[in-house]
């Protein structure tokens, strides 16, 4: 085997179109949240976006407003926890462009949440849908392109809660720490094949799926204690982060999942107390 050298690592010829002319479907890309935030983003720069949504209004509004923007887009209407639906979107996308460059699986919901000893199957199975098996039905659906052309980057969306304890909703948890350990292991799988994958995982961002929007703004004001960084997440934060990964100034970089928490996870469930001016473990003391 060649020894590579540093004139191996890809050249950016471009930092202002970092994905320039390749293909990068977005699973819930037409959301109002972190979908959207990406679609766009990397519509800016130069991906040739293909936005799967659930919801043809919302995916149709999206597209619009890329090319509105110079973009290029096309939006697909579908349940990517279908493998129907997944197999249709995989042949419409890759008889068109012949070829997938950047994967980026978005969909998840931590709704509703319920406590663990009054939930049911029922309730277990969509969640594991939502949060798990779509992973698997995309990812299966694109790889091969991906591993005939030798190249590609696929971005996992899943949360900071799969990678601490979550008591909010233990099945949720459990189902975004299998997203993130599937992450690391489907990079160590496709390596060698040019594939390279990555996770980021977000704590709550503000988008019109958090609560804290319709009906507890108030608890707005208590994010400078609980995140080191002293805000509530936005859209463009986990977006930013995804564009890293998908292009190549992310080229040696695969396996990780990367927390997009403002430093909640590093904070350790440690408080910032504005009258005694310190971190506490105690949020009576607040």
């Amino acid at each position: 085997m060649t020894t590579p050298t540093p004139t191996d690592v890809p050249p950016i010829d471009d930092w202002a179109k970092l994905l320039d002319g390749r293909v990068a479907v977005v699973t819930g890309g037409g959301a109002d949240g972190i979908g959207g935030a990406i679609s766009r983003l990397f519509a800016e720069h130069g991906a040739l976006v293909e936005i799967v949504d659930i919801d043809g209004d919302r995916a149709e509004r999206c597209r619009a407003a890329i090319e509105a923007g110079g973009g290029t887009a096309r939006a697909h209407v579908a349940d990517v926890t279908a493998e129907p639906d997944v197999a249709r979107v995989a042949d419409a996308v890759l008889g068109h462009h012949g070829r997938v460059d950047v994967l980026v699986n978005n969909v998840g919901d931590y709704r509703p949440l319920v406590r663990f000893d009054q939930s049911t199957p029922e309730s277990w199975q969509r969640m594991y849908e939502v949060n798990f098996l779509h992973f698997l039905l995309v990812t299966r659906a694109f790889v091969p392109a991906m591993i005939e052309q030798r190249r590609g980057s696929i971005v996992n969306v899943h949360s900071v809660e799969g990678m601490r304890g979550y008591p909010g909703e233990p099945v949720y948890g459990a189902f975004k720490a299998a997203s993130a350990h599937f992450t690391t292991c489907l990079a160590v799988n496709l390596g060698r094949r040019g594939i390279r994958v990555n996770g980021i995982g977000p704590d709550l961002t503000q988008t019109p799926q958090v609560d804290y929007l319709t009906g507890f703004e108030d608890a707005t004001d208590l994010w400078p204690s609980w995140a080191p960084v002293g805000r509530l997440g936005w859209p463009e934060d986990p977006a930013r982060v995804a564009l890293f990964l998908a292009s190549d100034m992310s080229s040696f970089v695969t396996g990780h999942n990367i927390p997009v928490d403002g430093g909640t996870k590093a904070g350790g469930g440690w408080f910032y107390s504005p009258t005694a001016r310190r971190f506490v473990n105690r949020p009576k003391t607040l």
